[in-house]
């Protein structure tokens, strides 16, 4: 007996960054900060009441909805939250598509998760590809025929951006369609559309804890837009799990935005290290993106990045390699600290002279 559903039987899941227990590593795969949450976080988790943890949360999540909404100058009404921004986002997809509808337009090169959650939700996807230099094709997308569209901004795996220019084109050109950002490493550049969400009824901004605030492990993210995009996410939600963001996740979340001074220095450091770092690997015969995330985007003039990949994990480094079309011989190296980076270049100069030695 075959007890699964045809969309179980079917569909491809997500993969997920690796991250092997065989020993430690140098780990550069998953967009992780390599800093510490804020001084608050630990502080929050060493006095907090577990007696507390008997009882259900909040399902409004009111103190974090409404830290949230004073960060960006709303309303709570006009912020959700949820289990890191993958469960918003796919939260979003019978929000605001339907089977029969004409689609979610979104590139061919992005966040391979979008795909997924068309599939897993029956939804046509409108896929629409990157320009030869992987620079985002603003005018298909003021065109593009679809019931609404997904934009990640920067752009994963290849850290480029949208200027805000064509957004707003895009927007303005589809008052009809919901316009969903995905903003999970806006902290890292000047490109967030956050402060646009009053002035677009269509716009929805989605962002995450799991990157600038270092909090990839207690999985909470939010978005922000229109009431009446708020209350549909809120209407689904509440059809699946009304308690999604737990207690602790919930505190720990207001620490981290009660400190933004931290989250400031945090950001920057990163931002220094990936400047510094992409000239590196230039020096060592790599063709970089220009970044705006915390992750570079790279190939090598003579070495297959497959073959980089699978060497430096021998040598005790991750990274990630993605067999997908137009960028299987690219990598994406997350930011860390000075020391994991400067671990990466020295790995990558090993493989490299070896290389010129055979």
């Amino acid at each position: 007996m075959n007890y699964l559903s045809k969309i179980c039987r079917s569909i491809q899941p997500y993969m997920a960054g690796e991250q092997p227990q065989d020993k430690k590593y140098v780990k550069l795969n998953t967009n992780e900060n390599p800093y510490p949450p804020c001084p608050g976080v630990e502080e929050f988790l060493k006095s907090y009441d577990a007696d507390k943890l008997k009882l259900y949360p909040d399902p409004n999540n009111t103190a974090l909805v409404a830290k949230i909404a004073k960060k960006h100058g709303l309303k709570p009404a006009n912020v959700f939250v949820g289990n890191g921004s993958d469960e918003v986002l796919a939260m979003c997809f019978p929000t605001f598509f339907d089977k029969d509808g004409d689609g979610v337009a979104y590139s061919d090169v992005t966040y391979s998760f979008y795909k997924v959650w068309a599939k897993m939700f029956e939804i046509e996807s409108v896929v629409i590809p990157l320009m030869d230099d992987f620079r985002f094709d603003a005018s298909a997308f003021k065109q593009a025929k679809c019931q609404g569209m997904i934009i990640c901004n920067p752009n994963a795996p290849t850290g480029l951006i949208v200027n805000r220019l064509d957004l707003m084109a895009i927007i303005e050109a589809n008052p009809e369609k919901v316009i969903i950002i995905d903003e999970a490493y806006a902290d890292f550049c000047n490109c967030s559309m956050a402060n646009y969400v009053s002035k677009y009824p269509n716009l929805l901004i989605v962002r995450t804890f799991s990157k600038s605030y270092s909090l990839a492990g207690v999985r909470c993210g939010y978005a922000i837009g229109n009431e009446v995009l708020i209350n549909g996410l809120k209407t689904i939600k509440d059809s699946i799990n009304s308690y999604t963001v737990n207690r602790l996740t919930e505190g720990i979340a207001i620490k981290a935005l009660e400190n933004n001074k931290y989250f400031t220095a945090q950001v920057d450091k990163i931002i220094a290290t990936r400047d510094l770092y992409a000239d590196k690997l230039r020096e060592l015969g790599f063709d970089v993106l220009p970044s705006n995330s915390n992750f570079l985007f790279a190939t090598h003039n003579e070495i297959a990045a497959s073959e980089l990949y699978y060497q430096l994990k021998k040598l005790g480094v991750l990274v990630r390699h993605f067999n997908q079309s137009r960028i299987d011989n690219y990598l994406r190296i997350t930011v860390g600290s000075d020391d994991e980076m400067e671990a990466l270049i020295k790995a990558l100069k090993k493989i490299i002279d070896d290389a010129k030695a055979n």
